[in-house]
């Protein structure tokens, strides 16, 4: 009884004394914690002086700023207010992969009415930023900073501020990727970008013109979006006068924007350029400086004598700034960066020896074809027979070309003049800053020599009119994985086969920027390349699971730029229930748009519905003299300028007369010509061939002219022609021309040689 007693006792002191050390080293663990609550709630939102619904974190647009210092363990409960899933990505921050914050790939969906709790070591110090990485929601307005500040601070400064950078939409994010995706002008009219006829003309730029057409191409462009608002911590203008004269304040300088670029410029001489994308680089005197999607930059300004300090930022289009003033006084201001030429571009890239209009689609998507692919188009070179190992030199002889060039062209814009001419960096004279050569790690970051290498081709391939971005003309649904093996180099060469710029974001990895600067480039977690340039990264392989890459411009991501990174590790037993799929269907919905004429002589009606590679429409005119005909047709595109098609085709046989009406089943291809042209070729099931050609083209701003021809033959192989008749002809015509009068409706006039003349409405939806 005894011996029992003491043994009870002794298991009890022992249990006891386990749950103490449990407590203890919980403690201990924890000591440095730090944690955040972040709600995510809808709410009505008035930036431009319109109220739209927005999304928001803790209430604001942008959300808190998130700070720890390096060593912390940040633990962040994410409350999910909303009525549709979201999710919260910590960008640039190195953390086990079940947290990294990308649904269905890495970390569960935040359900609607849930909570999900965010733990991790925080291994690191810099300027980072978080992120929904769902849908299109971080258009709406859930995003917000992040800094990790270093045990010791190795910079001098008094104060800091952090800057984030935003753009501003009164859309839907939805209905901008439709409205971009049915190739609408609009959004370049509003912002006073597009190139007419007219002005080309005007320009001597004809020539180049029609070279664009030729290879399919409207002309240059820079940004794809309307945004009525430019921000700066949620504000087109924010002024910061608790800082004195004399202080030195670190900004931390963060591009949180949807879809655009910026060209930051400071009042005076003294910002000092501290870091990038976290990391501490050289330091370097820089009074403007491009930042893409995505990146951050730190840096050190003093604020002058009875003076405010304007930063401002500049779209990268030239449609618009904001800007933010740091103390008091007369304002000392920033350089104005001027709006880019796009006709001088135009002209400067038909001089030079250039094959554009790389598909987004491919024919064979399986089908490794990346080499050919680039040696096919871009900058062109005598390839001849070259072979795939030729073709790998000639890549890192065309980077090594590349590098060269961009310092020449640097060094000679630093030494021809102090203060720059702005004018001469309009159109492709500005690709000479549009590198890293400026940034220099402090330290060597080059891998160990014997470390086995990787080497992997990206070619950067998009479709403007149809809206669809690719790497190697293969879009996220339709390949694998790209397998990465521990202990070895990856290195990636991007070549940039698209007239836009692609800011490409590695989850989960720093990465080494290859430039002039050798063994002391740069790491960063998002690159910049830039038009019809190729940039070099590397990294070591030390991770683990699956990894995102995409494009961070929002919509090219959503519309196909993007992978997966992957180190073929079984995948984390949590997320069983959330299959992978989910995410890859996110980039190839179907989006819906349609338009509808109503004018004295006819009306016309066309319902579009698409994807990658289906599209279904629905088109239907009536004639006020009782002239009707309707179209059903399902399309599968081959490629990006080539689909096949079938579908039923109803019209009356007699004019003014809807009793008899004929319904063929027809079959064909349409195909987007050189120039621009729509040919559509068909057969219908009483075997009567029919050619179409159709093309539109604005004149002047806002006005648009169009045109289309249809030639249809009975060659009586079916019906039986009239006796001494071979064959019967049918010719339908139409030409006119619409004035945009908004984004969705237009004033436009055509003569038809069924319906006649006539004008009216032209509405899209």
């Amino acid at each position: 009884m005894k011996f029992n007693t003491w043994l009870l006792a002794t298991l009890f002191f022992l249990l006891i004394g386990k749950m103490l050390a449990q407590e203890n080293y919980h403690s201990q663990s924890n000591s440095n914690a730090k944690e955040y609550t972040l709600t995510i709630a809808k709410k009505d939102i008035n930036i431009t002086g319109k109220l739209v619904m927005g999304m928001t974190v803790n209430g604001t647009i942008p959300g808190p700023v998130l700070e720890f210092t390096e060593g912390d363990e940040a633990i962040i409960h994410v409350k999910n207010t909303m009525d549709v899933e979201t999710s919260v990505h910590w960008h640039g921050i190195l953390l086990p992969n079940f947290y990294d914050g990308v649904p269905y790939l890495t970390t569960p969906p935040i359900k609607p009415g849930t909570t999900f709790t965010y733990k991790f070591k925080l291994k690191q110090a810099g300027t980072y930023w978080y992120h929904s990485h769902t849908m299109l929601q971080e258009q709406s307005g859930v995003y917000g900073s992040f800094v990790i500040h270093p045990k010791e601070e190795t910079l001098q400064y008094d104060k800091e501020l952090v800057l984030m950078l935003s753009d501003w939409t009164n859309e839907k994010p939805k209905d901008v990727l439709r409205t971009l995706k049915r190739g609408t002008e609009w959004y370049g009219i509003k912002k006073g970008t597009t190139t007419p006829l007219n002005q080309v003309i005007s320009r001597g730029a004809f020539g180049a013109q029609l070279d664009f057409w030729r290879q399919r191409m409207e002309g240059a462009d820079i940004a794809d979006v309307y945004y009525p608002a430019f921000l700066i911590n949620g504000k087109q203008s924010i002024n910061y006068s608790d800082f004195k004269s004399g202080e030195k304040v670190r900004l931390r300088i963060i591009n949180g924007a949807a879809s655009t670029a910026f060209w930051m410029t400071f009042g005076g001489d003294s910002s000092t350029l501290v870091a990038a994308d976290g990391l501490n680089v050289v330091p370097v005197n820089r009074n403007k400086t491009f930042i893409g999607n995505a990146e951050t930059y730190d840096f050190i300004v003093t604020i002058p004598e009875d003076k405010k300090l304007e930063f401002k930022i500049s779209a990268q289009d030239g449609s618009g700034t904001a800007s933010a003033y740091l103390g008091e006084g007369e304002i000392l201001k920033a350089m104005e960066v001027p709006k880019p030429d796009k006709i001088e571009m135009m002209k400067q890239m038909a001089k030079m020896d250039m094959k554009m209009g790389a598909h987004a689609l491919k024919f064979q998507p399986n089908k490794d074809e990346r080499f050919k692919i680039k040696a096919e188009y871009g900058m062109q070179m005598d390839h001849g027979k070259m072979n795939h190992d030729d073709m790998k030199h000639d890549s890192m002889q065309k980077e090594k070309m590349n590098h060269d060039k961009m310092k020449m062209e640097n060094d000679m814009n630093h030494a021809e003049h102090k203060e720059m001419d702005m004018n001469d960096m309009d159109g492709m004279k500005m690709n000479a800053e549009y590198n890293y050569d400026y940034l220099k790690s402090p330290e060597k970051t080059v891998y160990d020599a014997d470390a086995p290498i990787n080497e992997i081709l990206l070619n950067l391939t998009g479709n403007m009119n149809r809206y669809i971005w690719s790497f190697n003309g293969v879009v996220l649904s339709e390949t694998d994985k790209i397998k990465i093996k521990s202990n070895e180099v990856t290195r990636i060469t991007f070549n940039n086969l698209t007239m836009m710029h692609h800011p490409l974001h590695l989850h989960g990895h720093f990465f080494r920027v290859l430039n002039k600067n050798g063994d002391y480039s740069p790491l960063k977690h998002t690159v910049n390349v830039p038009p019809m340039k190729e940039v070099t990264i590397e990294f070591y392989g030390d991770e683990y699971g699956d990894w995102f890459f995409h494009c961070h411009i929002l919509y090219h991501m959503m519309s196909g730029m993007t992978r997966i990174i992957s180190y073929d590790t079984p995948r984390d037993e949590r997320m069983k229930a959330y299959p992978i799929n989910n995410l890859i269907k996110e980039s190839n919905l179907y989006y819906s748009w349609g338009m509808v004429d109503v004018a004295s002589h006819m009306t016309e009606l066309n319902l579009v519905t698409s994807n990658y590679r289906s599209q279904f429409n629905v088109m239907a005119e009536y004639g006020w003299n009782k002239n009707f005909e309707a179209e059903a047709t399902y399309e599968y595109y081959l490629h990006d300028y080539l689909r096949v098609f079938g579908g039923v085709n109803i019209e009356n046989e007699l004019e003014d007369s809807l009793e008899e009406v004929n319904t063929t089943a027809i079959v064909g291809l349409r195909y987007l010509t050189p120039y621009l042209f729509s040919l559509d070729v068909r057969l219908d099931n009483e075997l009567r061939p029919q050619l179409g050609l159709s093309r539109e083209i604005m004149v002047f701003p806002r006005t648009v002219v169009f045109g289309e021809i249809e030639y249809q033959a009975d060659l009586g192989l079916v019906n039986t022609l009239p006796q001494n008749s071979n064959f019967e002809k049918e010719l339908v015509w139409s030409a006119g021309a619409e004035y945009l009068l908004s984004k969705n409706a237009s004033l436009m006039a055509s003569y038809d040689n069924r319906f006649g003349a006539g004008g009216g409405l032209s509405l899209r939806f």
